[in-house]
C-alpha cells in the first residue's frame, strides 16, 4: 500500500504559474524534439559535483510532469550514498531502492505516494556499502523496465558525475540524461569533466540545465544544506 503524506514537501511550495514552473514546461516539451536516441521515457538527472541541486531539478520536473503534463510519473530516489528525495517529500526512507536490490522484491511493493495526483515516488531505502557493485547488476533494468509498463514518464536522480561511476551504469538502462550545473558556483573544468563523461554517449545525452535560482524554500530544502553521505533511515 502506498504511504500518505504526512508532512510539509517540496510540493507546497510549487507553484504552478511561476517562472520557474514555466521553465520546467519548456525542459519537458524540449525532450519531445531531441531526435538522438528515440523516445525519452526514463530520464536520469544528475550533476558534475555535489550541491548543485539535482535532487530539486528532479523533484520539480517530476511534479510538472504530473501536474501540468498530466502524465503518471515516477520520480526514483538512486542515489544510495546521499538520498534527498524522502526529505524533499516527507515520506519514508525505508524500503526502497537498496531492497529492491538486495532482497529482489518487487519495485512496485515499495511504491510511495508523492502526496501530488499522478506522482509516486521510490526512495533509497536503507544504506548500502557497495552500491556501485550492486547497481551494475540485472535488476536495475529490470525496475526500469517493470515501471515503463505502469508509468509514462520515469524521473531518476543519481549521484553525481565526477566523485563515482553509478550516473554512467545507471543510464545504461535509461533513455536519456540531463546534467545539472550550479552558475557562479561549479568550477569550469569540473563542469567540462562531466560533459566529456556524458558525450561519451551521445545518444543519450539530452543537454544541461543551469541552476542559480532565488532560495524560496526552507533551509532544510536547499541543496546546499546536505552532505554526501547516507542519512539514517526515517
Amino acid at each position: 500500500m502506498k504511504e500518505q503524506q504526512k508532512k510539509s514537501s517540496i510540493i507546497d511550495y510549487y507553484n504552478l504559474e511561476s517562472p520557474e514552473a514555466t521553465e520546467f514546461r519548456r525542459l519537458l516539451h524540449n525532450f519531445n524534439g531531441i531526435p538522438a536516441g528515440g523516445e525519452k521515457r526514463a530520464i536520469l538527472v544528475t550533476s558534475a559535483v555535489l550541491s548543485e541541486g539535482k535532487s530539486v531539478i528532479a523533484s520539480l520536473l517530476a511534479i510538472t510532469a504530473a501536474r501540468h503534463k498530466r502524465q503518471k510519473t515516477l520520480l526514483i530516489d538512486f542515489d544510495l550514498r546521499r538520498p534527498t528525495l524522502h526529505r524533499l517529500f516527507s515520506v519514508s526512507l525505508k524500503k526502497g531502492i537498496s531492497n529492491v536490490l538486495t532482497e529482489g522484491i518487487a519495485a512496485r511493493s515499495i511504491i510511495k505516494s508523492s502526496g501530488e495526483d499522478r506522482l509516486d515516488i521510490i526512495t533509497a531505502g536503507p544504506a548500502m556499502d557497495n552500491p556501485s557493485e550492486v547497481i551494475s547488476g540485472p535488476a536495475v533494468h529490470r525496475i526500469v523496465e517493470e515501471m515503463k509498463f505502469y508509468y509514462e514518464l520515469i524521473v531518476v536522480d543519481s549521484p553525481p558525475l565526477v566523485p563515482v561511476m553509478d550516473p554512467m551504469v545507471l543510464l545504461d538502462e535509461l533513455d536519456g540524461a540531463i546534467m545539472v550545473i550550479k552558475a557562479g558556483a561549479t568550477q569550469k573544468a569540473v563542469v567540462s569533466r562531466a560533459r566529456d563523461l556524458l558525450t561519451t554517449r551521445k545518444d543519450k545525452f539530452m543537454g544541461v540545465v543551469v541552476n542559480n535560482l532565488n532560495r524560496s524554500l526552507p533551509y532544510y530544502y536547499d541543496y546546499g544544506y546536505y552532505g554526501y553521505h547516507h542519512k539514517a533511515a526515517d
